[in-house]
């Protein structure tokens, strides 16, 4: 009997992820392409994040399992994020979020890649952050929008092309509780297409004053600014985009939204069940639901909460593998 051929297994490295990363246009497509999945009845299969606590205070380690169900077999994904957060990292001088995302065949299960999830988790964040602005940023005329951007971490970064894409001219107003984390931000802003003046603020306030769009993007941040910014901080139409959970974002900002949308509904009830959106309400749909209702944007402040799921990761590792084998990057591992 002759032994069945496995398929072959690649390892992708963050910088062979970061080669074979779609443009910046392709990957807003795939972020709407997963949130419709997400409200599609049999479009999805996805658990809330499984999760276990190592010791370090804050720390987390998810396993966020996901299937994308296609047109027939062989257009479905299979695959798994595993990722680890620790706070206690920052102290060491290492990355405080790592991650994996593991590729497998649906036909049989075999594994067909093992890539590093740093860059995937930056660029699928900010893609779904910029969906968020694009279908439900506010209306803006005779002047720029203005952008309040709270945090300038790997997330803060990652999301300056997308405000520079979609919201051309974008005045840039930026805070974090380092000052040359913050002055670094604003040099990449300054390289930035799309991005106009960018402002270093000396509180999250003063960024957030008058700003059209807010997006929270702070990691780790101290017991007392937890909740910190409430409806008498933000502009009557602002468009708030939470990616760091109730991190900075006040229960209230999204209890009197005109418009509350989460990215799944499941994930964000087992969180707020864990006491993570402590006070929130309901959410009104999701992303991918208003999509599909072709929700219009209300009058009045609308709230996206996006906590990140990992189809995105799985739809996003498919297209980055599919252009790795292409351009023969990354190492095929022995079996």
């Amino acid at each position: 009997m002759i032994a069945p051929i496995l398929p072959p297994l690649r390892w992708l490295s963050a910088a062979d992820v970061g080669a074979a990363m779609p443009p910046l246009e392709e990957r807003l497509a795939l972020a709407e392409r997963t949130m419709v999945a997400l409200a599609t009845p049999g479009g999805a299969e996805m658990p809330p994040k499984i999760a276990i606590h190592p010791r370090p205070d804050a720390a987390f380690v998810h396993a966020m399992p996901a299937m994308l169900r296609g047109a027939d077999l062989f257009g479905d994904l299979v695959g798994m994020k595993w990722v680890a957060g620790f706070a206690t990292n920052n102290e060491l001088g290492l990355p405080g979020i790592s991650a994996l995302v593991v590729l497998n065949d649906p036909a049989t299960g075999i594994p067909l890649a093992i890539m590093d999830g740093g860059p995937i988790t930056a660029q699928r964040t900010a893609a779904v952050s910029g969906l968020a602005m694009r279908r439900f940023g506010p209306t803006v005329a005779g002047r720029p929008v203005r952008a309040a951007l709270i945090g300038a971490g790997v997330q803060g970064r990652s999301h300056l092309a997308v405000f520079g894409h979609v919201l051309p001219g974008v005045e840039l107003h930026v805070f974090d509780r380092d000052p040359r984390r913050a002055a670094t931000l604003a040099e990449a802003a300054a390289g930035t297409p799309g991005i106009g003046p960018t402002t270093l603020e000396a509180s999250a306030r003063a960024a957030v004053d008058g700003a059209d769009v807010v997006l929270t993007a702070a990691s780790f941040g101290p017991a007392e600014e937890r909740q910190a910014m409430t409806n008498a901080w933000l502009a009557p139409g602002a468009t708030v985009i939470p990616i760091d959970y109730a991190t900075y974002c006040a229960a209230e900002v999204a209890r009197d939204a005109a418009l509350f949308l989460v990215d799944q509904r499941e994930q964000y009830l087992a969180n707020r069940e864990a006491g993570n959106f402590d006070g929130y309400p309901d959410p009104d749909a999701t992303i991918g639901e208003a999509i599909l209702a072709r929700t219009a944007r209300p009058p009045g402040r609308v709230v996206v909460a996006h906590l990140g799921v990992g189809l995105s990761d799985v739809v996003y590792a498919d297209a980055i593998l599919r252009a790795a084998e292409a351009r023969d990057l990354g190492v095929v591992l022995p079996r």
